[in-house]
């Protein structure tokens, strides 16, 4: 089964941290990363869709998906 995840952030460090983390815990990139400027905060706001092949087994609405 795969599953699928969009990180969001602003478009700081932070950002690039938590894919950097997704990534080493096996999850692959998906699609090019997303940028939309937030006026109501005025800055950068990043999104990056990561997919992560797992065990097939019913998919559970109540788990996180880092428990996968």
């Amino acid at each position: 089964m795969q599953i699928y995840r969009f990180i969001t952030n602003d478009d700081d460090s932070q950002f690039c941290k938590r894919v950097s983390k997704a990534l080493s815990e096996g999850w692959a990139l998906y699609g090019e990363p997303k940028y939309v400027f937030d006026a109501e905060e005025n800055k950068m706001r990043c999104g990056q869709a990561v997919t992560k092949q797992v065990a097939d087994q019913p998919f559970d609405m109540e788990k996180a998906l880092t428990e996968y």
